[in-house]
């Protein structure tokens, strides 16, 4: 929770002794972080778009989703272009380390 608070994602109350006060719209905000978080998808997209997504209105929802959605879609597209940067990488090494077995032999 104060790793989400530093990275500027929740704010929680606090109690007159200073300890920290979650409710309820918080714990929610958390659920929500998370699955993003476990989504794939980096803080700064979440930071960006958590409060559209998490503030209990309706007004601009439609186009914060929309572009969420445009954001998640880039995010995917570059991710995707890193995977097959990667996966033709381990074929070359694959291949390398094929040749390299045989000429062991």
């Amino acid at each position: 929770m104060r790793h989400y608070e530093n990275e500027g994602l929740i704010v929680p109350g606090r109690f007159s002794n200073g300890f920290r006060d979650y409710c309820q719209s918080t714990i929610d905000r958390v659920l929500v972080i998370r699955s993003l978080l476990e989504s794939g998808l980096p803080v700064r997209l979440i930071r960006d778009v958590l409060p559209g997504l998490t503030d209990g209105s309706d007004a601009g929802t439609e186009a914060v989703c929309s572009e969420f959605l445009h954001e998640v879609q880039g995010y995917r597209d570059r991710l995707a272009a890193r995977i097959a940067v990667l996966s033709d990488q381990q074929a070359a090494l694959d291949a390398y380390l094929g040749e390299a077995r045989r000429t062991d032999l």
